[in-house]
């Protein structure tokens, strides 16, 4: 039986940048750290990071709304603004933002160019 889970990753071709990136821009603090695997906290979220061995990661088809294909990991922020200015100020690709009735969100990739949200439910 399924109780849960364990973690969600993405694949990274530098892990040193992506430590970098996903704690300076997202603020995640790193739990465990070696060549090949990265874990990282946020709130209950566990993510990893897995080392290619520098190879290249391909890109699935995307837009503003996220990946076509693939999981998206979609973040709560309380200022979207800021953690913006934190994501491409660290290297990060914005893909997309939008105003809603059901609340504020925006799209990027990290700079590896997985898929990644934030959304605050209030505008």
């Amino acid at each position: 039986m399924i109780r849960g889970y364990r973690d969600f990753y993405y694949n990274v071709t530098d892990m040193n940048r992506a430590v970098i990136f996903y704690t300076e821009s997202l603020g995640m603090k790193k739990t465990y750290g070696h060549e090949h695997w990265t874990s990282l906290q946020v709130g209950n979220l566990h993510l990893g990071l897995h080392w290619t061995n520098g190879a290249h990661i391909p890109e699935t088809p995307r837009d503003s709304h996220g990946q076509h294909c693939g999981g998206t990991l979609t973040l709560f922020s309380d200022d979207i603004a800021s953690d913006r200015q934190r994501i491409e100020t660290n290297g990060g690709k914005i893909l997309g933002e939008t105003k809603q009735p059901w609340g504020h969100m925006l799209t990027f990739e990290d700079i590896d160019g997985n898929v990644l949200k934030l959304i605050n439910d209030q505008n």
